[in-house]
């Protein structure tokens, strides 16, 4: 049996107790990079973060950072690639020189994210 009170909060009856029907909100969907603009805000920029964070605005602002600094990785990286002639073809003769063009292009690209997405 659910019984509504004034508070607008549905409770069941539960044998002799009366147990909220509540509902758990769904976890927000922040990656790395969501995780790392969070970090900057709270250690950083206190103000903007309390202020998103009592707006209920942090998650929906860390769930879009987060999105954007992936398309950008993602996007820097195969223009990067692209320029530099890393293709799977030195991949095929050289694949110790492929990883060290790889990581130091990733590694640059981050510094692109950080700079244009994390830190401002």
């Amino acid at each position: 049996m659910n019984k509504t009170f004034e508070n607008g909060l549905t409770y069941r009856q539960v044998g002799d107790y009366l147990l909220p029907e509540l509902e758990v909100p769904e976890a927000p969907k922040v990656g790395v990079w969501g995780k790392r603009r969070e970090a900057y805000l709270r250690e950083q920029r206190n103000g903007i973060y309390t202020g998103l964070l009592v707006t209920g605005e942090l998650n929906a602002h860390l769930e879009e950072v987060d999105r954007s600094a992936e398309e950008m990785l993602f996007q820097l990286v195969t223009e990067m690639a692209a320029r530099e002639q890393v293709t799977e073809t030195l991949k095929a003769a050289d694949q110790m020189e492929w990883v060290r063009r790889m990581n130091s292009i990733r590694s640059r690209a981050e510094e692109v994210v950080f700079a244009e997405l994390i830190y401002v």
